[in-house]
């Protein structure tokens, strides 16, 4: 369970969003949205520990993660609005440099995760030689890996073809319904049957 209590960013001496308050349980998905610059990142970025620049408190299975932060972090896999993968290594370079720094990628194996993302066959090709595309889908291939109980997700399906899209959605849809918590920003219409997915418009959080 993640509990954010009174949560309030400004950036540029301008409130993105003040006295944010919800609590988000397993299986449950919570859609982030807003126009550009209402804080959407900013605020993904304060759920991972990537930024300080907010008030209030946030709490994981409710302990405050600024008291046990390495205990939070440890459940938690975010990925951002880029790839965030070095274009020198190949996807099976990247993946297994990131396994060395959370321990919690090991669900499966690596050669399934990118046969997942429709990667086979590409194991060694350098990522600089990848399109944009397949340079988002070797970053998405951590969701196969992952055994993280929350999901932060920046605009997952950026660069995704629809098949790509459906494919993420089916996989965050069984991520929640193993019990898993997935919080993400996207303006595709996020909406699958028997999901619970919440909705949090941050447009309407910041007072005039």
């Amino acid at each position: 369970m993640l509990t954010v209590k009174d949560l309030s960013c400004e950036r540029d001496d301008r409130v993105l969003f003040e006295r944010l308050n919800f609590t988000l349980r397993a299986g449950e998905v919570l859609q982030i949205e807003g126009q550009n610059g209402s804080g959407k990142t900013s605020l993904l970025r304060i759920l991972c520990g990537l930024s300080s620049s907010f008030e209030g408190d946030i709490f994981w299975q409710q302990d405050n993660v600024h008291e046990k932060p390495t205990v939070y972090l440890r459940q938690l896999l975010y990925v951002g609005h880029h790839a965030g993968i070095k274009a020198s290594l190949t996807a099976e370079e990247n993946l297994r440099w990131m396994q060395t720094l959370h321990p919690l990628l090991n669900r499966c194996s690596i050669t399934y995760a990118l046969k997942q993302v429709g990667l086979f066959g590409y194991e060694d090709v350098p990522c600089y030689a990848l399109s944009a595309g397949q340079q988002r889908r070797v970053s998405l291939a951590r969701l196969y890996l992952s055994a993280h109980p929350l999901w932060i997700l920046d605009e997952p399906f950026t660069a995704l073809d629809k098949k790509g899209v459906l494919e993420k959605e089916l996989l965050i849809a069984q991520h929640v319904r193993g019990g898993g918590l997935c919080i993400l920003t996207t303006h595709h219409d996020f909406d699958l049957p028997d999901i619970a997915v919440r909705r949090l418009n941050l447009d309407l959080l910041v007072t005039a």
